[in-house]
C-alpha cells in the first residue's frame, strides 16, 4: 500500500466519524425542539392564555338608588294676563316700562279722560233734576195734585238716571289702566302720545314669582305619583345647575286618546335664573332605597330577559337577574348577583357562556403562575 493510499483511508475514516456526530447532534436538537411544541401544546394555561378575550368589568356595590319618573316640559308662569285699553283716548302718560315689576291694581297708563268727564257731568245732572222732581212728587202726591202713575214714572227715571251715572263714572276710571295682577311687564306695545282702541291689548304681564311645567305622564305611573312629591329641574339655558320643585297638582281624569294624565310641578322663588319659556327636563322621585346592590346599565345584556356576565377563575357565565330601580347609569339589581360580584360592561358581544376573559388593568393568571414558578433550567442553575 501506498502512502497516498494510507493517507486517503484516514482521511475517510475522520470525515465519516464528523459526519454521524452531526446527525446525532442535529437529531437531538430537532427531538428537544418537538419535545417543547408538544409540552405547549398540552399546556392548558398557554393555551387559555392564548384564548382570552379582553373585557372590562366593574364589581356590584351599594349605593342609594331612586324611582323616578322623568320627562321634559316647558315652564309657564302661574299666571299671565294681557292688559287691554278697556276704552279709547289718546296716552298722555305710560307709566311703566318692560322688565319692571308691578303690582295689582298699579296705574300703567293714562288716558285722555276728557270726554269721559263730560259725560259724566251730563249724566249727573240729568239725575240731581229727577232727584229733585221725584222730593216734589211725593209731597205732592199727599195732596193728591199728582197721581200715583206719575210719581211711579219719576221714580223709574231716577232709577235710570242713576244707572247712566254709574256707568258714566266707570268709563272714566277706565281712563286710567291699572295692572290687573302682580308681576312683571314682559311687553309693551304703546307709547305716549298714541291713540289708543277699545280691547286693544297693550301689555303683557308675567307672574314668575312661580314657575309650572306640566307633563303629560302615562297612565301605568298613575298609582305612584301624588302631590307633594319632590322634582328635580334642569335646564337646557343653564347648564350644571339643578332646581328643586314639588309636584303641586295631578289631574283625576286620563285623556283617553292618548292615555295619559297631566301632572303640574312647581318651581318657587328661590328658582334664580329660570324664566318662563325655558325648556326643561324633569325627574320626579317617588321612592328611593338607600342601600341598594347596583350595577352599570351598559352590563345588561340586550337578548331578551335580564342578565349579566358574571367574571369568576377567569371565565364569564350568564346569569339571569332581577332588576330594581334605575337611576341614571345605574341599575338595582334585586336577585342574582352578590356585592363583589364582577360583571362585563364592555366587550359583551364577543363573550358567550364559559368563554375565557381577560379583565383589562388586571394581570392575567398565567403570568402570575409563571412569575411564581421558577423555570427547570433556573433550578439546574
Amino acid at each position: 500500500m501506498s502512502r497516498i493510499s494510507l493517507l486517503h483511508g484516514r482521511t475517510g475514516t475522520c470525515a465519516a466519524a464528523l459526519l454521524i456526530t452531526t446527525s446525532l447532534l442535529l437529531s437531538g436538537c430537532g427531538a428537544g425542539g418537538t419535545a417543547d411544541a408538544q409540552a405547549a401544546e398540552k399546556d392548558p394555561k398557554a393555551e387559555k392564555a392564548l384564548e382570552a378575550v379582553p373585557v372590562e368589568a366593574v364589581a356590584a356595590s351599594r349605593r342609594a338608588v331612586a324611582a323616578s319618573y322623568t320627562g321634559t316640559a316647558a315652564l309657564e308662569a302661574r299666571a299671565e294676563s294681557q292688559v287691554v285699553a278697556k276704552t279709547s283716548g289718546v296716552a298722555l302718560a305710560v307709566l311703566v316700562e318692560e322688565g319692571q315689576q308691578v303690582r295689582a291694581g298699579q296705574p300703567l297708563v293714562r288716558l285722555d279722560p276728557d270726554r269721559a268727564r263730560l259725560a259724566v257731568a251730563q249724566s249727573e245732572a240729568q239725575m240731581r233734576k229727577l232727584e229733585n222732581n221725584y222730593q216734589r212728587a211725593q209731597k205732592l202726591i199727599g195732596q193728591q195734585m199728582v197721581s200715583a202713575a206719575d210719581v211711579d214714572q219719576i221714580k223709574y227715571d231716577l232709577e235710570n238716571a242713576r244707572a247712566q251715572y254709574r256707568l258714566a263714572t266707570l268709563e272714566l276710571s277706565y281712563t286710567t289702566v291699572v295692572a290687573p295682577i302682580s308681576g312683571v311687564i314682559a311687553s309693551r306695545s304703546i307709547k305716549t302720545g298714541n291713540f289708543v282702541q277699545i280691547n286693544t291689548p297693550i301689555f303683557r304681564i308675567v307672574d314668575n314669582s312661580r314657575l309650572e311645567a306640566t307633563l303629560n305622564v302615562p297612565e301605568r305611573e298613575l298609582a305612584t305619583l301624588r302631590p307633594g312629591q319632590p322634582v328635580t329641574l334642569v335646564a337646557d339655558a343653564l347648564p350644571g345647575k339643578s332646581f328643586p320643585g314639588t309636584v303641586d297638582r295631578i289631574a283625576p281624569v286620563i285623556d283617553a286618546g292618548s292615555g295619559t294624565f297631566r301632572v303640574v310641578s312647581g318651581f318657587g322663588t328661590d328658582a334664580l335664573g329660570l324664566q318662563p319659556g325655558m325648556f326643561g327636563r324633569i325627574r320626579i322621585d317617588y321612592d328611593q332605597r338607600a342601600d341598594a346592590l347596583v350595577v352599570p346599565r351598559l352590563a345588561l345584556l340586550d337578548d331578551g330577559e335580564p342578565a349579566v356576565f358574571r367574571v369568576r377563575d377567569g371565565k364569564v357565565a350568564r346569569v339571569p337577574v332581577k332588576l330594581g330601580y334605575a337611576e341614571g347609569p345605574w341599575v338595582e339589581i334585586r336577585d342574582g348577583l352578590a356585592v363583589g360580584d364582577k360583571v362585563v360592561t364592555a366587550g359583551k358581544v364577543a363573550l358567550r357562556d364559559g368563554t375565557a376573559v381577560q379583565v383589562i388593568g388586571e394581570k392575567p393568571a398565567t403570568a402570575v403562575a409563571s412569575k411564581a414558578a421558577p423555570t427547570k433550567a433556573e433550578t439546574r442553575q
